[in-house]
């Protein structure tokens, strides 16, 4: 099968686990991939992506170099692009950082964020009617916000097909795994959640 490519977004602010949970969890599903097919080409690769050169600092201060900046990243189609959340003020004014999402959302397979990455996609124009979700906190704050989309809460994530948003920090996990298991098989996904010693919250 083809190699998947998976692209995360980077940016100042970023809650940590937003960002290294679903890392995790597809670098994770990669090689657990490549035990149950050793001779099969990788199952994903992931890229992680910033607004400019050098690295980004998370919310909690832990720093993080990425691939590339928007200007020299591929163009090549993802399989999923993926928007954490955390302090958002920097991406939600920045028009060249809408203008990437808006137009990486285009060709991508699934676009998907966590927590309130889910008002980056709003605001690029990725989300507009659709049933979403984001941290507790700020459910009502999207809602008012963004008036024509259907704000859901008590779900870990929501699934719209080609938009899928999960609910605060941890639950991107399980969101990501939901994404493995629906590009890759409800195998890969439970290995890799074992392989994680985490228990999958599918719903």
């Amino acid at each position: 099968m083809k190699t998947l490519r998976f692209t995360l977004l980077a940016f100042d602010g970023m809650e940590a686990l937003d960002f290294a949970g679903p890392y995790e969890v597809f670098t994770t599903a990669s090689r657990v991939y490549q035990k149950m097919h050793p001779h099969s080409d990788a199952w994903c690769s992931v890229h992680t992506v910033a607004a400019s050169p050098g690295p980004v600092a998370t919310r909690a201060g832990l720093k993080i170099l990425p691939d590339a900046s928007m200007d020299t990243t591929s163009h090549a189609a993802d399989e999923v692009l993926l928007i954490p959340g955390g302090i958002i003020d920097g991406p939600l004014h920045d028009p060249k950082s809408l203008l990437w999402i808006r137009i990486r959302a285009r060709t991508a397979g699934v676009t998907a964020s966590v927590c309130t990455g889910a008002f980056l996609l709003a605001a690029s124009g990725v989300i507009r009617t659709e049933r979403v979700t984001t941290h507790w906190e700020d459910a009502d704050d999207l809602q008012r916000q963004f008036p024509e989309l259907k704000v859901e809460t008590n779900v870990r994530w929501i699934d719209e097909g080609r938009v899928v948003t999960s609910a605060g920090i941890s639950a991107g996990i399980d969101m990501c795994l939901h994404l493995v298991s629906r590009l890759g098989g409800a195998l890969l996904a439970e290995r890799t959640a074992h392989q994680m010693d985490f228990k999958w919250t599918h719903s």
